[in-house]
């Protein structure tokens, strides 16, 4: 299909030379044909004899402006970098502090409910113990007559 490449010589490189394949148009439907739709407007066409006699047409291109210059800030980048790290840095100092008083405040509280309980369950036992309720199932001594019976003398 392609032709056969000429030798050359050795000290010269051989060319392979490609030839493009046309591509077939796409096949569009009946139903929508094609329109040709003009640009809103037409630009200027200019033409500009060179010196030397060239002449040189093309469009005018709208020039580019550049854009304005910013004027550098009131306070350097680096001034609210530093300040906003001195803001960050004392509320984390304040959140430890705060962080620090609640374990402190939690810690009595605890401390005061074991009181409590302790001494709930002490009273209770108190009570167990020196209830009025009377002796239930032990031996009761009455010491003046145990004496009185120990000496013989009988009432």
């Amino acid at each position: 299909m392609y032709p056969e490449p000429a030798r050359h010589a050795p000290d010269q490189r051989a060319v392979e030379v490609h030839y493009p394949t046309p591509i077939q148009p796409a096949i569009t439907a009946v139903s929508a044909p094609l329109v040709p739709v003009q640009p809103g407007s037409v630009p200027a066409v200019a033409s500009i004899v060179l010196p030397d006699g060239r002449v040189v047409t093309g469009y005018a291109i709208n020039p580019v402006h550049p854009q304005p210059v910013q004027a550098p800030p009131a306070v350097s980048r680096t001034a609210v970098n530093v300040a906003l790290g001195g803001v960050g840095f004392l509320a984390v100092c304040g959140g430890l502090l705060l962080l620090t008083s609640f374990i402190a405040a939690l810690t009595a509280f605890i401390t005061q409910l074991i009181t409590l309980a302790a001494v709930i369950f002490g009273g209770w036992i108190a009570v167990q113990i020196l209830g009025a309720s009377g002796h239930k199932g032990g031996t009761t001594v009455n010491i003046r007559k145990a004496v009185i019976k120990r000496n013989h003398f009988h009432g």
